[in-house]
């Protein structure tokens, strides 16, 4: 008799648009992402800054913040323009690191261990595709994103 097909509960679906910016490379950082639900098409848009980071770790700061204002496990499609994070996903890295106890192949010490750890917490109880887009292109949550990011850099910057 053929296996019966394990049905898979429907959850929440919410797509997340996230950016970040830093100048200079490293400096002052910002960071923004959108969660857009695509049943109410209600756009929540967050925003933070650093005064001492880089572009990669407010790229990472943008996915934690976005992953850990879910309420409930979702089924989310992630848009960055950072092909770091999702490739760190998609091409397997994760994994490698920490098979490798947080070292990259050539055994140096994996740099943002600390946010990659919190991605992955804030990443664990949802579905997640992880979605590559060209930034600074066509795609208007992402140039949203972009402005909202630099925009929270700025005012870190005029406070400092």
């Amino acid at each position: 008799m053929p296996a019966k097909p394990v049905e898979i509960p429907k959850q929440k679906e919410v797509l997340i648009y996230t950016d970040g910016a830093c100048d200079p490379n490293p400096g002052i950082g910002g960071w923004a992402a959108i969660l857009i639900h695509p049943e109410t098409g209600v756009k929540t848009e967050i925003t933070g800054a650093e005064l001492e980071s880089t572009n990669n770790r407010m790229e990472l700061t943008a996915a934690i913040e976005a992953l850990s204002r879910l309420k409930q496990p979702c089924d989310v499609t992630l848009y960055t323009d950072s092909e770091y994070v999702k490739n760190a996903f998609t091409n397997g890295w994760l994994t490698a690191w920490q098979k490798r106890g947080w070292k990259t192949a050539d055994k140096k010490p994996v740099k943002n261990q600390d946010l990659w750890l919190k991605l992955l917490k804030a990443a664990e109880k949802h579905r997640i595709v992880w979605m590559w887009i060209r930034g600074h292109n066509v795609d208007v949550n992402n140039n949203r994103c972009d402005e909202l990011a630099v925009e929270a850099r700025r005012k870190m910057a005029q406070t400092a």
